[in-house]
């Protein structure tokens, strides 16, 4: 197992390797085999670039043998790159005292100086500016003006290493907590955006901040009545979880870090302090949002796999009644905490993801218990301000997990109750109860009862209601139940054309702006519904004022309304899953007379491509990326998806690409393919491979960005995508792989070239040529090129077979490779003839191909080939070769061109080799006696 990790080291394959020695660690009782193996396992990991594992192994290497000096030098070169200057130092000062002759520990020790100089020069030019911003920032005397430019500098010195160092070591953070106490705003930011610089990926500095201010003081600042303020503050506890939690997962090594405590206890005092501003009426509308966020964002695990949810169980046991508190609020009563017009909707998305991460029945059923008994209690109150907050909490329920939500509903008295307050003389109680009765419509227990009893009431309250806020809201409700039957057009609840006045009055509403905002939303929210019509879809695309009304609503504060003009966005543009039913299938249910889903005529390709045209002419694009950019619960991952259908949708015609990137696209895509759902990331992969295949990738995803194109584009090569998706990433990773070496290491570091080399076998002739394009562009590479010289593949062999075949694009891609590695990599050529018998056969096809890449290619090939061996060289002039190369080398009746100076290249060499005589030699021993 060992020699096999060896052999496939020296072949390249890093992965492959450690494979082999990780196994063979498994296996191995003997501490010197280990030691040899964890040195040789660091060596893959420095290839690797992961310098955290690198070190770890070679420490492991010198615990078993201090004299072991390769694992000393590996240990060096991975804490260089770690930043760790000092400790390199020692080892590679160790290493030259033990071999003081070997080059290689001189130069590591000498940069290594060099290095720590220039640290130390660094830091004292650093303190000096530090202890400056210091005096002039304690000093009370000094103008507000330049105080807060001293704050300013101070946030660009805590972003670097060696910058927060100093500001934490003399006593910064007591500083900083002078500077939030601050009247000016801006300097209150800067203080926020100076810990942010401290915290980052620091889980010591972290832990001590946390306890030097308090969770307390960072809570009443979030909590503070101004949104950037609270905002900044929500920014840095976000940073401050990630530090602590990352901390935690990482394996920690290292004397000073070794010793920390679990920061277990601070999460909990965070956890904690954020649960107690929940109904907390000192905080403000815009602190209890971030708040709720930083919950959505810590508290349920990142992946179900994970085992352990007891951080969830804990904030249900300690905050659930806290969060429905936020959740029954009814902001026009004077009662409870102030709200912005998202709180409820992050609430929902809160109350979701926390019963979303139960892993049993018994953990559900509690959580359910808990909300019915809170609802119970206010709903068993005398007084309606009691029943009313128990109707607002069981709306907020059913838009967050509704099967408690349903349960909730089912109580007793319940329906009869939101019934009955839909016709009360109280604008905001009939307000409360319409939008219970809506999001009960929703859910399939009970869309049927509120059919029969709740349409009547809802068009009496469209009809007859003065204010505008109901009718809006019935209507809504009116639409939700009017949309049953989905995109089937012969499956509709209402006569034909009430649809359509239905939408018309909700893009009037839309477009009316003396309506308060919430109000406009539930108009989105109505079309979102009626767009499953596609009548409705062309009138709504033909009224360039609603399209803008709503795509201005979706760049506003109310980030509610997201969802809403998501899903309308989606039905307009038709990017949902359609599954069209099996012909034989259709013919059989018509003969048995049971119901086929029939498809609108205005759903047909031709029109959903106009709407398109004219979703981009309104600005579409600018609203997408502005809704991608929103930082709030409600821009869930149902909502991204959404987005990212949207956006495939509006990529699907190559000359529309240009259009959609020069507006931004290409940069909301990348989070979008990250943070989804499986089918949004998808959806998100596939419109970056569809950019990257026609625009140039360097323009758009300039700088950075870029690198973070590959990953989504290699998610897309797998079994569970359409082989269409995998044709598009391969295409796009060829584009990517030609553009430099650094783009080729990032795509082999993401584990792409196995995947590629499987798809050189697939039997689709569009997809196995794509895949060979893009291996012709990853052997400039030489780590593929490896690949190949590794002994015992058919991978030389799969690509001279290709060359002789039908396809043409296939040929040019595989005799393409051919010629690259065998310029590259000299020995391969001798290796060309035990591929196959044909080789000679599939060689001169390529010479005599009337496509001139083709013959091109070939004589490129036979060039490499004659360079690298004479014997090869004598074979190939004893063929038909000789003679097809002499023809070749005349050039057309254009003159010379690139193939032909290259066959007369090849002549000249079998003449050097004195394989065949030059035609001067021939003249002169025609003229002899």
């Amino acid at each position: 197992m060992s020699e096999e990790g060896n052999n496939l080291f020296k072949a390249g394959d890093m992965h492959g390797a450690i494979c082999c020695y990780t196994k063979a660690l498994k296996l191995s009782d003997s501490q010197a085999d280990c030691a040899v193996l964890h040195r040789n396992r660091s060596a893959c990991y420095l290839k690797l670039e992961d310098y955290t594992k690198a070190e770890a192994d070679a420490s492991k290497a010198l615990d078993a043998d201090a004299a072991d000096v390769k694992a000393r030098f590996r240990r060096a070169q991975a804490f260089q790159k770690l930043g760790q200057l000092d400790q390199a130092f020692l080892d590679a000062q160790r290493c030259a005292q033990l071999e003081p002759k070997n080059k290689a520990f001189q130069d590591l020790l000498r940069q290594l100086g060099a290095q720590i100089q220039q640290k130390s020069m660094q830091l004292n030019s650093t303190d000096a500016r530090v202890q400056q911003m210091f005096s002039l920032l304690s000093d009370t005397s000094a103008k507000d003006s330049d105080r807060l430019k001293a704050a300013q500098n101070l946030v660009v010195l805590s972003r670097d290493e060696a910058g927060a160092e100093l500001i934490f070591r003399n006593d910064g953070v007591r500083l900083i907590q002078k500077l939030l106490a601050s009247k000016q705003e801006e300097v209150v930011l800067s203080a926020l955006r100076t810990l942010v610089g401290l915290c980052t990926g620091h889980q010591s500095r972290t832990m001590a901040i946390v306890n030097e201010l308090g969770m307390e003081q960072l809570c009443t600042v979030m909590g503070s009545g101004t949104s950037t303020v609270s905002l900044a503050a929500c920014h840095l506890l976000q940073v401050m979880f990630e530090a602590l939690t990352e901390g935690m997962s990482r394996e920690i090594r290292g004397k000073e870090e070794a010793i920390l405590p679990e920061p277990s206890k601070e999460l909990r005092s965070m956890l904690r302090h954020l649960l107690e501003m929940m109904p907390a009426s000192s905080v403000s509308g815009s602190g209890r949002d971030s708040a709720i966020n930083l919950l959505v964002k810590q508290v349920p695990r990142k992946s179900l796999k994970m085992p352990d949810n007891s951080v969830t169980l804990w904030v249900i046991d300690q905050g659930l009644k806290k969060i429905l508190e936020v959740a029954g609020t009814v902001p026009e009563l004077s009662d409870g905490p102030p709200l912005t017009d998202n709180s409820h909707m992050s609430c929902s998305v809160l109350l979701s993801k926390l019963y979303d991460d139960l892993k049993s029945d018994k953990e559900r059923e509690n959580f359910s218990k808990l909300c019915e008994e809170y609802v119970q209690q206010h709903f068993g109150q005398p007084g309606l301000e009691s029943k009313l907050r128990a109707i607002q909490t069981v709306s907020v329920l059913l838009q967050g997990p509704s099967d408690v939500g349903n349960r909730t509903l089912e109580m007793s008295g319940m329906m009869d109750a939101v019934i009955s307050l839909c016709a009360s003389k109280d604008v905001t109680h009939q307000q409360v109860a319409v939008e219970a009765l809506i999001h009960a419509a929703g859910k399939a227990k009970r869309a049927s009862f509120i059919t029969a009893n709740g349409v009547a009431l809802l068009k009496d309250l469209y009809k007859k209601s003065e204010n505008d806020r109901i009718r809006v809201r019935a209507l809504v409700g009116l639409c939700k139940l009017g949309s049953a039957g989905g995109t089937d057009f012969s499956m509709k609840q209402f006569a034909e054309g009430s649809t359509l006045k239905l939408a018309k009055q909700c893009r009037k509403w839309l477009c009316n702006e003396s309506l308060p905002p919430t109000s406009r939303r539930w108009s989105v929210e109505g079309l979102a519904y009626l767009t499953f019509d596609a009548d409705v879809k062309e009138d709504l695309v033909e009224d360039k004022n609603a399209l803008q009304a709503m795509f201005e609503l979706a760049k506003s504060e109310d980030k509610t309304v997201l969802f809403a003009v998501g899903s309308t966005l989606v039905n307009c543009t038709n990017s949902y899953d359609v599954e069209k039913p099996d012909p034989q299938m259709v013919e059989l249910a018509k003969y048995a007379k049971q119901h086929v889903p029939e498809e609108h005529p205005k759903d047909s390709p031709s029109f959903v491509e106009k709407r398109l045209v004219k979703l981009l002419e309104a600005g579409v694009v600018s609203a997408l990326v502005c809704m991608v950019k929103q930082e709030s619960p409600a821009l869930t991952e149902s909502c991204r998806e959404c987005i990212a259908r949207v956006f495939l949708a509006l990529v699907e015609r190559q000359e529309d690409r240009g259009t959609v990137v020069a507006q931004g696209a290409g940069k909301a895509l990348i989070p979008l393919a990250s943070d989804n759902t499986d089918t949004g990331k998808i959806k998100a992969a596939q419109a970056l491979a569809k950019i990257t295949i026609t625009s140039n990738p360097e323009i758009a995803f300039p700088g950075e960005r870029i690198y973070e194109v590959v990953r989504p584009l290699v998610s897309l090569l797998s079994l569970e995508c359409t082989l269409l998706q995998n044709f598009e990433s391969l295409m796009a990773l060829t584009n990517l792989a030609g553009i430099s070496e650094r783009l080729r290491q990032k795509i082999i570091k993401e584990k792409a070239v196995a995947k590629v080399e499987g798809y050189m076998f697939e039997e689709h002739e569009l997809v196995r040529a794509a895949a060979t394009e893009c291996m012709c562009n990853m052997v400039l590479s030489t780590e593929v090129q490896k690949l190949f010289l590794a002994t015992g593949n058919d991978r030389l062999k799969l690509l001279v077979l290709y060359s002789g075949e039908e396809d043409e694009r296939l040929r040019k891609a595989a005799a393409g490779t051919l010629a690259m590695l065998t310029a590259e990599q000299p020995e391969l050529c001798a290796r060309i003839p035990a591929t196959t018998t044909h080789w000679l056969e599939i060689l001169q096809a390529l010479l005599l191909s009337e496509i001139v890449d083709l013959r091109h290619r070939g004589v490129v090939i036979v060039h490499n080939m004659m360079q690298a061996d004479k014997s090869l060289a004598e074979t190939l002039m004893e063929s038909e070769a000789l003679e097809i190369l002499s023809v070749l080398a005349k050039g057309g009746e254009a003159g010379p061109n690139p193939a032909s100076k290259i066959a007369q290249h090849c002549l000249d060499k079998a003449i050097e080799y004195g394989i065949i005589k030059s035609r001067e030699a021939k003249e002169t021993e025609g003229t002899g006696p």
